[in-house]
This record gives structure tokens, C-alpha cells and sequence, in this order.
């Protein structure tokens, strides 16, 4: 954790960077010293290798050959369906589970049993479909989609098994239709979340770190709210360039968010580590972290003219200026904005948030934040590729994160080797969590024996 008090890292004290680390500053409260908190007790992380189950009918590739990943004690991990593609994932009320696939614009639905697993197609024709949410106006149920331009929803009785005609809540999302961006826009899936009446939005970048997203109007790398029954956008916080986890905190009702952030970046200080503005390995492969962080009205997390810094700690990192960006700090203060409350590993993609709530859940776990780290496509070491859990602390912050899943990659040491590659998780009914993997096709459910 970092304090004001105790020196940073060699590295940024080599580059005479203090201010960046300094208490105070504008953005609020997310810039002062963290005061210690007593250490949560920690569940037991991952060290138990278990063979995945799989059931007949559903062991194609690549479970046709023996599969195995590493749990924590007492738990285990079943495919209860095969999905391609499956991205995002919500529970219905009653138990049916929806598995949204972007790339063909369809819904799977899922019904889980002891007798077995039955899917159908539950929507087709959507733009996209990424996110998908449950959430009640009134005492009306609705399945809110996040599409690549718009957010809609439908009315959803218990036992639907397609969905009803649906209406859009919000149009006229940026996508690639933009005259702009001639067609290409890097990261136009659209996530969601809702406290109350209110409904976030992310709206991700189009591009890698290129200044015009957050220039764009809307910008772009930013999240926005709106009442949940539709209305204007109004901008929320900026600087979060990919945040395709968003979720509610438990305790507190805060908005929190897992956000991929840029790759290739160019080393920033001019220390002798590495030449100035250097694109080496050996720096981009852990920076800049992947951001969990709490989410304030009016915060700005730098996106793309500050990266955190891993080089202090995972516990609201210090920036430094983006060398493509903000060179010198011209464009941005990077003292002045909000710092993350987490620092993931760099590049292993955070997707799915959610947090492991519900009755059935040991209290052990309660509460605590899942995510599913996708993982690296260009690290010459692999990042990501499993699940994580981040238990609450008493302060109603995060521990860090520690493995949940993993097991991957047939060869912890080669990205190439990977079999499957989570991406949403959620917990369920009964306290267990279900987790998609687009790499795969699969859902699994991590249970306790």
C-alpha cells in the first residue's frame, strides 16, 4: 500500500518524479494516503489440479482430449453447455441462464438441470449484443442488451423462451457508422450496469491511445449514466479506455469497473533503465496495469494522457505521462486526476465483473469481486488467462487479487498453448459462480464439492 511518507520505487525516484506520488490534489479523495486497514482473512487460492467435467454429448474440442485446471480446495468445475462465442451472461429470475454472442447477434438461452442441459436460441437480429442485465421498472422485468449503437430492452415474464419485442432505451451510441472512423472502431461492444434509476454505460475507445476518442463528443473511453427508462447521457468519469466490467459495489452502492487498458507503451522516463520512449518488452509486457477501480462522478483516469505505474504497488498507483500523449505533462497534470483504486496485471484484459453476493455464498467469500482476465495477445509472456477473486476488506475496499481459475494454458510459459480463455463471471442461484469462455464455447460452473 502507498503511503506519503515512505519513498516510492527506485525507478520513479531515479526519474525525480515525486510530485507524481504527492497526497493531495484535485479529483478527489481517491489521491490521499491510504489509511492501513486490517488484512481480511483470505479464502484459500487455487492449488488443487481438478480434471474439468465434462458430460457426453459435450466433449468436442478441445475437451476431447482430458482437461484440468487448478481450484481452491473443495471446489470443482463442470461444463454445463457449449456455447460459441459466449461472451456475457445473465441470470433470469427464474433460473434460465442467457449467453450473449456479439459475433452472430444472437442470445443463447441455457437451462440447467440434473438431467441434463438444454439450449435454444433465445434472439437473433441484434446489433452486436454484448452485455446483457436484468433489472425492474415498476414491477415490469426487462432484459436490457447492450448493442454496439444503441441500448434496448424487452419485457421478460419467467419460462420466456425467445424474446419479446424489444424497444431501445438509448440510441444513437458511437459505432463504427462513424464518418470518422471510416468504418473501424476497435472496441464498440457496450456494457452496462444499473444502481436504482440509473443506468451506466460504457462507451469504449475506438482506438489504441489516440487523443481523438476522448476529444469525440461523445467522448469515447468514458463512462455515462441515464435514467434506466431512457433520457440524455450525461457524462460520468473519462480516462477509462475499455471498461467492459461494470458492476455495483455490495456494500457501499459505489460503481466499479475493470477496464483494459493501452498496449505498446513507450517508456516514459528518461532514468537510463530503458532508452527514452523505448517500446521494449521488457517494460510494456507489466505496464500499464489493467484498472479495478472504484468509479466517481466527475473522475478522470487519465486515459490516454496518464498510465499508472505498477512500479509502486497494485494499491492506487502513481501516474506517469503517456510519451505519445502528453509528453512533459503538457496536455495533462497526471498529479491532478483520479488513481485507480487496483492495479491488475498489464494486458491479461479484465472482462467480466461481478461481485460473489447472495446467501448461498460461504461467508468467506461473500462480497468479493471476480473478474475474468481474458488474457494477453502480444506479451512475450503470457498474462491473464484464468479467473480471479479479490476478497473485501474491511474498509470496503479490495485485497489483492488472488487465482481463482487457472489452467488455461496447456504451457503456463507459452500463450499459444491455451485451450480456453474466460471471459464473464456471475455468480448463481445456488452460490456458485458460472463463467463463460469464447475460446472454448463453453459455460462452466465452479461449484463446491
Amino acid at each position: 500500500m502507498l503511503h506519503c511518507a515512505r519513498p516510492l520505487s527506485r525507478l520513479l525516484a531515479l526519474a525525480g518524479l515525486v510530485a507524481l506520488t504527492a497526497c493531495g490534489g484535485g479529483g478527489g479523495d481517491d489521491h490521499a494516503a491510504p489509511t492501513p486497514t486490517p488484512t481480511p482473512v483470505l479464502p484459500p487460492a487455487a492449488s488443487v489440479a481438478v480434471p474439468v467435467e465434462v458430460p457426453s454429448g459435450l466433449d468436442t474440442a478441445p475437451f476431447n482430449s482430458a482437461r484440468s485446471v487448478i481450484v481452491p480446495p473443495g471446489f470443482g468445475l463442470r461444463v454445463i453447455a457449449r456455447v460459441p462465442s459466449a461472451r456475457f451472461m445473465a441470470e433470469a429470475p427464474n433460473g434460465d441462464l442467457l449467453v450473449s454472442r456479439p459475433g452472430n447477434g444472437t442470445i443463447v438461452r441455457v437451462v440447467p438441470g440434473n438431467g441434463g442441459t438444454t439450449t435454444n436460441v433465445f434472439a437473433t437480429g441484434l446489433s452486436e449484443g454484448h452485455d446483457l442485465v436484468f433489472h425492474t421498472v415498476g414491477a415490469t422485468d426487462y432484459l436490457y442488451i447492450g448493442e454496439t449503437d444503441r441500448i434496448s430492452r424487452a419485457e421478460y415474464m419467467e419460462g420466456d423462451v425467445t424474446l419479446r419485442p424489444r424497444t431501445t432505451v438509448v440510441g444513437g451510441l458511437p459505432d463504427s457508422s462513424l464518418p470518422e472512423l471510416a468504418g473501424s472502431y476497435g472496441h464498440a461492444l457496450k456494457n452496462i450496469a444499473f444502481s436504482g434509476g440509473t443506468m451506466f454505460i460504457s462507451i469504449a475507445s475506438a482506438t489504441n491511445a489516440d487523443p481523438s476518442d476522448i476529444l469525440a463528443n461523445p467522448k469515447r473511453g468514458a463512462i455515462y449514466t441515464t435514467p434506466d427508462i431512457g433520457g440524455t447521457l450525461t457524462l460520468y468519469a473519462q480516462g477509462l479506455r475499455n471498461a467492459e466490467g461494470l458492476a455495483i459495489h455490495p456494500v457501499t452502492g459505489e460503481l466499479w469497473a475493470a477496464v483494459n487498458h493501452r498496449d505498446n507503451i513507450r517508456y516514459p522516463l528518461k532514468d537510463g533503465r530503458f532508452p527514452y520512449k523505448a517500446l521494449d518488452p521488457a517494460y510494456y509486457n507489466d505496464n500499464p496495469p489493467e484498472p479495478f477501480t472504484r468509479v466517481r462522478d466527475g473522475g478522470n483516469y487519465g486515459w490516454p494522457y496518464c498510465n499508472p505505474s505498477f512500479e509502486a504497488g497494485p494499491d492506487l498507483p502513481a501516474y506517469l505521462p503517456d510519451v505519445d500523449n502528453n509528453e512533459d505533462e503538457t496536455v495533462l497534470s497526471c498529479s491532478t486526476i483520479d488513481r485507480i483504486s487496483k492495479a491488475l496485471p498489464a494486458h491479461s484484459a479484465p472482462l467480466g465483473l461481478s461481485f460473489w453476493t447472495g446467501s448461498a455464498v460461504p461467508a468467506l467469500w461473500r462480497n468479493g469481486a471476480v473478474i475474468g482476465l481474458h488474457g494477453c495477445w502480444n506479451c512475450t509472456q503470457p498474462r491473464g488467462y484464468k479467473v480471479v477473486y479479490l476478497p473485501l476488506r474491511p474498509d470496503n475496499g479490495f485485497a489483492d487479487p488472488q487465482d481463482l481459475v487457472t489452467g488455461f494454458l496447456s504451457d503456463p510459459a507459452d500463450n499459444t498453448s491455451r485451450w480456453g480463455r474466460p471471459v464473464d463471471v456471475i455468480p448463481n442461484r445456488n452460490g456458485n459462480l458460472y463463467i463463460s469462455d469464447d475460446y472454448a464455447g463453453a459455460i462452466y460452473e465452479l461449484y463446491r464439492k
